[in-house]
């Protein structure tokens, strides 16, 4: 059988206030057309469906209208998990409805393990399904002594039980996988995440991923991979958009598993094409933004812009970016020859040379004139007076 292993859609998302759901809709009549063209046989959603627990009712809409369209109004099973971005309870709620179009909406972890009859091949499909496991939505306390490394090995342990437990209904017969919302450890975030847990507390070893399951399909971290160390099949499928420009440049895709009963997976890649691109450029000067904005820059990229300069960028010059393309998000001044911040500042150089150095790390170059630097040197002299008397 063939399953489509998607995750962190996050419906309604913005970038720096601009909206994004034209993008998430591009995304998902993409993410329908893949499923029609691969024959896929089943569909897995691992957490992160929106990107607040309270999402907008465009977003609510738009994911259950692809929901609907990806089940083949029934035909074609779907199971999607809550991620930590999801409210467990709001994304289970339509479940009475959506069960009849053969979607499953898991928003909390039960003891149930979900099984479907694939039609095609004339085989059963066993999902263990685990959405994101938090201390408050288990209403347990995992660990009481307030240490990170205790948590992190009671939540690895919870998180290794809940496997264990579940898998033991798996049929050798059958096809068996695991799902779920978590961060395992050594794999490679980005700062769109934006991760809610304590340090690095919720985080599970790769080795604790089910070695029953033939296929471990996971959610949580924006980049599509593989994770190392675990003893069976398991990946990330990465988000289907850039959120954030650290991941300006990356390649987005959704993963395509073939598999077979008692067989190793079969892993595919299949690259997106739908969203703006991010984009980071470092220009000479003002002239060299209107350049390459003219000849590099595509009309609907989103940009985040760096100028190098020797004073501040003129309003003007400000305005007739913004005007030029309307997919720039942030206007950066880099001053000229400015070295790369020191570790450390010498501690006898005077007072003064102490506040310029200060300054011009804190304005990204700027120079103090005599009147701020006066008035520095001025406040400085009057709390050296305080101290004096008061002593």
């Amino acid at each position: 059988m063939r399953l489509l292993h998607t995750a962190d859609w996050h419906l309604g998302r913005t970038l720096e206030g601009r909206s994004r759901l034209e993008e998430q809709q591009q995304f998902l009549d993409e993410l329908v057309q893949i499923a029609e063209e691969e024959k896929v046989d089943a569909i897995i959603m691992a957490g992160d469906v929106f990107d607040t627990v309270n999402p907008p009712a465009a977003a609510e809409q738009m994911f259950y209208d692809g929901m609907a369209r990806l089940s083949d109004r029934g035909r074609r099973p779907v199971i999607a998990v809550a991620g930590n971005h999801d409210h467990p309870d709001r994304l289970a709620a339509s479940s009475p409805l959506s069960r009849n179009l053969g979607i499953t909406l898991v928003g909390l972890p039960t003891t149930q393990l979900y099984s479907y009859g694939i039609v095609r091949t004339q085989e059963k499909l066993n999902i263990c399904a685990l959405p994101y496991p938090s201390e408050s939505r288990l209403k347990e306390v995992l660990s009481d002594t307030g240490e990170e490394l205790h948590l992190r090995n009671q939540y690895d342990n919870w998180v290794g039980r809940y496997f264990n437990r579940l898998t033991e209904g798996f049929d050798p017969q059958a096809v068996n996988i695991a799902m779920s919302h978590l961060y395992v450890a050594g794999s490679n975030e980005s700062d769109s995440e934006r991760p809610v847990h304590i340090g690095g507390a919720y985080t599970v070893a790769a080795e604790t991923l089910p070695q029953k399951a033939q296929y471990v399909a996971l959610g949580h971290l924006h980049r599509p991979q593989n994770v190392k160390r675990a003893k069976t099949a398991a990946r990330y499928s990465g988000s289907p958009l850039s959120y954030s420009f650290s991941e300006a440049g990356h390649t987005k895709s959704v993963t395509i598993v073939d598999l077979a009963p008692g067989k190793e997976a079969s892993i595919r890649e299949v690259p997106l094409s739908c969203g703006h691109p991010l984009m980071v450029y470092h220009a000479k000067g003002v002239a060299d933004v209107h350049q390459w904005l003219d000849e590099v820059c595509p009309s609907k990229a989103w940009v985040d812009l760096s100028i190098a300069v020797k004073d501040s960028i003129a309003m003007e010059d400000i305005q007739a970016i913004r005007k030029a393309h309307k997919g720039i998000i942030h206007i950066k001044p880099v001053f000229e020859g400015i070295r790369e911040q020191e570790t450390s500042v010498q501690k006898n150089l005077p007072i003064d040379e102490l506040f310029k150095t200060f300054y011009e790390r804190q304005t990204g170059g700027g120079v103090p004139d005599e009147n701020v630097l006066s008035l520095f040197l001025e406040l400085i002299s009057n709390e050296d007076e305080e101290r004096s008397a008061a002593e």
